[in-house]
């Protein structure tokens, strides 16, 4: 990143620490409704630690690290809210997102040191879909909170990216970032976070050129993202030595899908 990149992530950076934590003293009762719903779910126990989650990964980004992706997923799971890590995609699907990186050399990603990794809530559950009974059994209180926090990350994400991509200069090497938006059902009509994708594509309305810049696909979750990708590549005779134009082609498609 260069200086101005720098400065730009760090702001946004320090804004979403203060957030979180303000979110968190505004709704003490999550905790055990968080539990609740996994109870009901038939979740195995698990230790509660946090209700929202900061990603504690962006605290080990650097200015040399270039920032060439925004991967945004759903909100933080298991793994995620553990004390230990209170860092994002660091479950399952966080090492098969890890090792996609690694084995394809050629997109140029260090997916721990090149990706600015975020969630379309920092609200805690143990299954994205308990989100919707953690509402429901929450009131409108807590309602509002899951929708605040969708507007405000979604608006903040857009402005993240907007202002790092308008900040790079090919003349100091410094990258202008995509997104990739991943976890796409509920992104759909009556999903969980039509309030996010409706409040992502506003942010972008004067900086239409840097909407083309973003990518929706499959979460990396279940392998989802890979199997997707290479049904794609079968039915469309893509090869694989142009990854990059075939990853943009699909991510375009369903980012047409999920943005009427």
């Amino acid at each position: 990143m260069n200086q101005k990149q720098w400065e730009i992530f760090c702001d946004v950076k320090k804004e979403f620490k203060a957030k979180v934590q303000e979110w968190v003293k505004l709704a003490p009762e999550l905790k055990e409704l968080q539990k609740t719903a996994a109870l009901d779910a038939g979740t195995p126990e698990y230790p509660f630690e946090n209700t929202l989650v900061y990603n504690r990964d962006l605290d080990k980004i650097t200015p040399l690290d270039d920032i060439r992706l925004i991967v945004i997923g759903d909100n933080p799971g298991k793994d995620e809210q553990l004390e230990k890590n209170n860092r994002y995609l660091v479950g399952l699907a966080g090492k098969i997102a890890e090792g996609y990186f690694k084995r394809n050399p050629q997109l140029g990603v260090d997916f721990r040191k090149n990706v600015i990794i975020l969630n379309k809530t920092p609200v805690h559950s143990a299954k994205t879909i308990q989100l919707k009974k953690i509402i429901k059994a929450g009131g409108p209180k807590i309602q509002k909170l899951i929708e605040d926090s969708q507007i405000w990350m979604a608006e903040k994400t857009a402005a993240l990216h907007i202002d790092l991509c308008k900040a790079s200069d090919s003349s100091d090497g410094s990258v202008s970032p995509e997104i990739w938006l991943v976890g796409y059902s509920e992104l759909k009509e009556r999903g969980i976070f039509t309030l996010y994708r409706d409040q992502l594509k506003k942010a972008y309305q004067k900086d239409s050129d840097l909407w083309e810049k973003v990518f929706v696909f499959q979460h990396f979750s279940m392998n989802c993202f890979t199997k997707d990708l290479d049904k794609f590549c079968k039915k469309n005779g893509e090869e694989s030595q142009n990854l990059l134009e075939t990853l943009h082609r699909l991510g375009s498609i369903h980012k047409k899908e999920i943005f009427i």
